[in-house]
C-alpha cells in the first residue's frame, strides 16, 4: 500500500473509531416524535408548561414534541409510564413538583423512585400559589376565610389536584398555622378541581396563577392571598402571605422535565440545551410571567440537586401535618 493510501486508511480507521466513541444517539437523535408525557389533566399549569415549551421545542429539535395527558394517582400513572420506558429520549415527563417530592413522602409502595428512576433534564416554570375561593363564599380577605372557617368548623372544603399534591399540602399547613378544618376534596389534577371550584361544588384552592388568572380577571374566582414574600405583577391587588397575616405560608410550585434512568447523557444534554435556549428568549419569558409563572431553568445538575433538596424539606412537612394516603 503507498504512503498516501495508507494514510488515507489510517485517517478512516481513527474516524471511526472516534464515531464509535460517541455517545449514543449525540448527532442522530432525535429521528422521530418525542412524547412528554404531562402528569396532569389538561387545564392546569402542567399541562401548560408542558404545551409552552413542547412548540419551540418541536422547532428546535425538528421533530414534533407531543404532549400526552395521563392524570391520576397522584403523578404516579405519568411518573411510572415515564420510568419504564426505553430510556432514548423519546419518552420524557412533565411533572409537577408536589407529585415529584411531595407525593413519595405520603404515598406508600409508591411503585417509582423520584431519583433512582429519573435523568433530570431541566426545570421549565416556577410559580407561587393563590389562594382562591368561589365568589359566592362570604369572604374577601385571608383572614375572613379563617374566620369563617373557625366559625363553621368542618362546613369549607378546598379542592387539590390529588393526594400528596402540593395544594394539599399548602393548605394543611394553613389549617396548622390557623387553626382551621378546611376538609380535603382529591381530584385527578388541577383542571378537574378547577372546574368543580368554578361550579361551586367546592369552596376554595390554593394551586399556581396560570389556569386562575382569566377566572380571577373575570370575577368567577376571588383571590385572597398569594403564598409568596411579595405580591404577582399579574396580580397586583393581591395581597402577599405577609401582608395577608401569614409570612410563613411560603410556598412555591415548579415544574420540570426528566426522562427515564438511563438516558444517555448526551440526548439529555441536547434537551437541556436546546430548553435553554427557549428559556432565556423574551417570547418565552412573557408568555410565562403573562401565566403568573416565571420561567426559571435549571440544567440537569441544578435541577438533579433542587429535586433532592425538595424532597428532604417537603417530607419534614409531611410528617409535621400528618398527611396520609
Amino acid at each position: 500500500m503507498s504512503m498516501p493510501h495508507r494514510a488515507l486508511a489510517a485517517l478512516a480507521s481513527s474516524c471511526a473509531l472516534a464515531f464509535a466513541a460517541m455517545p449514543v444517539g449525540a448527532e442522530t437523535y432525535p429521528q422521530r416524535p418525542v412524547t412528554l408525557i404531562a402528569s396532569a389533566a389538561p387545564g392546569g399549569t402542567t399541562d401548560l408548561a408542558a404545551r409552552l415549551i413542547a412548540e419551540p421545542l418541536s422547532k428546535a429539535l425538528g421533530q414534533q414534541v407531543v404532549v400526552e395527558n395521563r392524570p391520576g394517582a397522584s403523578g404516579s400513572l405519568a411518573a411510572q409510564a415515564v420510568a419504564r420506558a426505553k430510556p432514548d429520549g423519546y419518552t420524557l415527563l412533565l411533572q409537577y413538583s408536589g407529585y415529584q417530592v411531595i407525593t413519595p413522602a405520603v404515598v406508600k409502595n409508591l411503585g417509582w423512585d423520584p431519583i433512582k428512576d429519573f435523568a433530570p433534564v431541566a426545570n421549565i416554570l416556577s410559580a407561587p400559589q393563590v389562594v382562591v375561593v368561589n365568589p359566592s363564599l362570604p369572604v374577601k380577605s385571608l383572614a375572613d376565610l379563617v374566620a369563617y372557617a373557625k366559625a363553621n368548623p368542618g362546613k369549607l372544603n378546598y379542592a387539590s389536584s390529588g393526594n400528596g399534591s402540593l395544594q394539599q399540602v399548602s393548605t394543611e399547613l394553613l389549617n396548622m398555622m390557623a387553626g382551621t378544618r378546611i376538609t380535603h376534596i382529591p381530584y385527578k389534577g388541577t383542571g378537574p378541581a378547577l372546574t368543580d371550584l368554578l361550579s361551586g361544588n367546592v369552596d376554595m384552592t390554593i394551586t399556581t396563577p396560570p389556569p386562575l388568572i382569566p377566572h380571577i380577571q373575570a370575577g368567577k374566582l376571588r383571590a385572597l392571598a398569594i403564598t409568596d414574600k411579595s405580591r404577582l405583577a399579574s396580580l397586583p391587588d393581591v395581597p402577599s402571605a405577609p401582608e395577608a397575616g401569614y409570612p410563613d405560608l411560603d410556598v412555591s410550585s415548579w415544574f420540570a422535565m426528566y426522562a427515564p434512568a438511563g438516558t444517555p447523557p448526551a440526548v439529555v444534554n441536547k434537551l437541556a440545551g436546546e430548553i435553554g435556549k427557549i428559556m432565556r428568549t423574551d417570547a418565552f419569558r412573557k408568555k410565562a410571567a403573562d401565566l403568573g409563572a416565571d420561567a426559571r431553568f435549571m440544567d440537569p445538575a441544578e435541577l438533579a440537586a433542587y429535586t433532592r433538596a425538595e424532597l428532604d424539606r417537603w417530607a419534614k412537612v409531611v410528617k409535621a401535618a400528618n398527611i396520609q394516603e
